[in-house]
């Protein structure tokens, strides 16, 4: 595939932010469909970025001949559905994180993957991320020494919309569209980060609870994991806590330095070894969604490879699941 013509199924916040825009930055590649149930947002959408053809219907867009990849940025309970059906329809496809909203779904995506021959790419695009390569390159430098610990520490005070009513909260925190609350949203970023640093979670174990009562889904978890090289590492998230509390920070403790960096607030990188204290400023892309989909771009050209796939995305899942104690 030299010319990449993306059908975009969903058109949210997510795509107007994060990646939208990015697939028309790259040689050979541009945006040919977008579909969603609103007419009026579909129109608006292929309206506001000039995009030729929009559609109300799934199916249409994806058996629509002048697209040849799809991009999935619906929430997660539909990733798989959407993602089988491209797949089986012979087009590669790239899926907003997490795969999916069970790891058993996670599991059916990369099935149809291998029984169709066509690729998979999940949009974990924090590991491409200027900012995270650099925390990697210390990491693999031996920079810290022999890993001993990780820790994740994540806090945050309620959001406004928390407080709606029932099916008026976002989806995020409707555990049959997401899979879980807030934790189910967010922690795959920190998960998938560290999994590509130290390699697989291979036990995991966490203890959840609803201490707000704002809404249904789990708002306080802790979590206790071991990686495949023999790492162990914790986790603690606090959807509901005090301003005070707020925090967003990943401690990798080694046995000749530490090294602390946030997540989703990008803050200098903190380097502390016997010879002191470094802050590592390092800056980001407009469309932080740019490098993966640049790589999965020149994947499907053959000129170049995408390591974010649903083969390596299904542990992030499996995490979650034991997590929050789902089988």
């Amino acid at each position: 595939m030299k010319q990449i013509s993306w059908g975009f199924i969903g058109c949210g916040e997510v795509t107007e932010k994060k990646s939208g825009p990015a697939f028309n930055e790259v040689d050979g590649s541009h945006i040919e469909a977008v579909m969603s149930r609103s007419e009026t947002r579909a129109r608006a959408y292929a309206e506001r970025y000039h995009i030729r053809k929009w559609y109300t219907d799934a199916q249409k867009l994806i058996d629509d001949p002048d697209v040849n990849a799809i991009y999935v940025a619906t929430p997660p309970s539909s990733h798989a559905t959407f993602a089988i059906m491209a797949m089986r329809a012979g087009k590669p496809v790239y899926v907003e994180k997490p795969l999916a909203s069970s790891y058993e779904d996670c599991v059916r995506v990369n099935r149809v993957s291998e029984q169709t021959g066509v690729p998979c790419f999940v949009a974990y695009y924090r590991r491409y991320l200027p900012y995270f390569q650099r925390v990697k390159q210390i990491v693999n430098e031996g920079v810290l020494g022999r890993i001993l610990n990780v820790q994740i520490r994540f806090a945050v005070p309620p959001r406004e919309a928390d407080n709606l009513p029932g099916k008026d909260q976002p989806w995020r925190l409707r555990p049959e569209i997401a899979g879980g609350g807030y934790f189910y949203d967010m922690a795959p970023h920190q998960l998938d980060l560290l999994q590509d640093i130290f390699g697989v979670i291979v036990k995991a174990h966490g203890y959840c609870e609803n201490r707000a009562h704002l809404y249904d889904a789990e708002d306080v978890i802790s979590a206790c994991f071991r990686f495949e090289n023999g790492v162990v590492g914790s986790g603690s998230w606090c959807f509901v806590g005090h301003a005070s509390a707020k925090e967003d920070c990943i401690e990798i403790i080694g046995d000749q330095g530490t090294l602390t960096f946030s997540v989703f607030e990008y803050d200098p990188i903190r380097l502390v070894t016997s010879e002191g204290t470094t802050n590592i400023t390092v800056p980001n892309p407009p469309y932080v969604q740019l490098p993966i989909i640049k790589a999965v771009i020149e994947d499907l050209q053959g000129t170049g490879s995408c390591n974010s796939t649903s083969v390596t995305a299904t542990p992030v899942n499996w995490v979650l699941d034991r997590i929050l104690g789902k089988y």
